[in-house]
């Protein structure tokens, strides 16, 4: 069975390089691309027009004309049968409910390696294949078809930090104008500063803040950390 995606993205660099590796992958074919909501639309009608309809869609949220959001409200109200692989840069528990909400099978959070999304195509596969058997299921067959591996890493969070927290803090970031540091993270946000260096630590190895050393201080050089959009 060759799964059929169809990519959106506003970026058209992203959308080429996130094509060319899904079509890389056995069992997937790109069926289409666009760069706005209402390409997407289109496609993804022209694709059940044509009888080849499109079964998952690598959905970025942030559209110049209207939002991914807006798409999936359009597919549900539709009844088109399409999968929802949705990309954002905000990784805030909302953000994560609202897609949920929207019918998405899983979520990207920008910046992400390729492997990361090689990593959610196996699964739909996967998931795919488990759905496409007949017959009648059990209870433990039911939960291993619904189980799905978290789009976030905010369940594999190093021991001792939070997901509020962290959410807190990548809101705050993600609004700063400027780069922050430790010691101003932990004064806004009533944390001390080795705390806060873990979650920005953390941050920055998980490529969602950048990382640099902030000069013209007295004493020694603060590194300050910056949101990646």
């Amino acid at each position: 069975m060759t799964l059929r995606v169809i990519v959106v993205d506003d970026e058209s660099v992203t959308a080429s390089a996130h094509a060319e590796y899904i079509r890389s992958r056995s069992g997937f074919s790109v069926i289409g691309t666009a760069f706005n909501a209402r390409g997407a639309i289109e496609a993804i009608r022209t694709s059940f027009t044509r009888h080849e309809p499109v079964d998952l869609v690598l959905l970025d949220i942030n559209l110049p004309d209207r939002s991914g959001y807006e798409v999936a409200k359009f597919l549900r109200a539709e009844g088109l049968p399409v999968d929802l692989l949705m990309v954002t840069a905000d990784r805030r528990a909302a953000s994560l409910r609202t897609a949920t909400l929207h019918g998405a099978f899983g979520y990207l959070v920008k910046p992400f390696r390729l492997e990361d999304l090689g990593r959610k195509l196996q699964e739909y596969a996967q998931y795919r294949q488990r759905a496409g058997t007949s017959g009648e299921w059990d209870q433990a067959s039911i939960d291993r078809l619904f189980q799905r591996q978290s789009t976030t890493s905010t369940l594999d969070l190093p021991k001792g930090l939070s997901e509020d927290t962290l959410d807190d803090l990548s809101d705050l970031l993600s609004r700063a104008k400027d780069g922050l540091s430790a010691r101003e993270i932990s004064e806004q946000l009533g944390l001390s500063r080795v705390t806060a260096r873990r979650y920005l630590e953390y941050l920055h190895e998980s490529g969602r803040v950048d990382r640099r050393s902030r000069h013209g201080t007295p004493g020694r050089p603060e590194l300050e950390y910056s949101w990646l959009s």
